[in-house]
């Protein structure tokens, strides 16, 4: 399929969201502080106290990891951009920026014995699912406009759309967790990065 001449190659959708995923991780580690020690505290009990940043960084961090490589992987296939694709990896970059916010919300908070830790993962989920839409969006538009170079079959449109609605739905049941429990939704958090670690784009070249 030739490419229309009103499509634009995608190498400068890829370097401008390489700049953006790249700044999003290195603010993530900017929220981590040393302990504040009192008068004859030893070090070590106080770097365990911290949990609760390194839990979230390290989370946030698989899933900025994860989520760049699958928007490489992504963009592998896709071969041509047009206004669309490119409003669609905008919204996309803007919850990816937006990550270190509620990281840092989640992990100042993920301790508290109020409704405070539920509000916070509730933001952090919010934040992870509207990302996991918009990513989800790019692929969608992206076999529907023909972006594509290769062929697939209706059946396999929809199984690889479905292999990231899936993630998609546990973020947003994410969200319905962070009210019952906190450190749990983090760690569910932290599993669907695992399951996006794995291809998800199979696909006939």
């Amino acid at each position: 399929m030739n490419a229309q001449p009103d499509l634009a190659e995608t190498s400068r959708i890829e370097a401008f969201s390489d700049g953006i995923f790249a700044i999003a991780i290195t603010l993530l580690v900017l929220e981590l502080h040393i302990p504040d020690l009192e008068p004859g505290e030893r070090l070590w009990p106080a770097l365990v106290d911290e949990w609760p940043q390194f839990g979230a960084y390290l989370t946030s961090f698989a899933i900025l990891g994860i989520m760049w490589i699958n928007h490489h992987s992504m963009f592998r296939q896709i071969q041509r951009a047009d206004r669309g694709l490119m409003f669609l990896n905008l919204g996309l970059l803007l919850w990816a920026a937006l990550l270190p916010f509620p990281t840092n919300l989640f992990a100042e908070f993920l301790q508290d014995e109020g409704t405070n830790a539920h509000v916070a993962a509730a933001v952090y989920s919010t934040n992870l699912t509207l990302a996991a839409i918009f990513f989800s969006a790019i692929w969608w538009h992206a076999l529907r406009n023909h972006l594509v170079d290769h062929e697939m079959t209706p059946a396999e449109q929809r199984s690889s759309v479905l292999r990231y609605s899936v993630g998609t739905l546990l973020y947003a049941a994410a969200i319905g967790l962070s009210f019952i429990s906190a450190p749990i939704t983090l760690l569910v958090l932290f599993l669907l990065a695992v399951y996006y670690g794995f291809e998800q784009l199979r696909t006939r070249g």
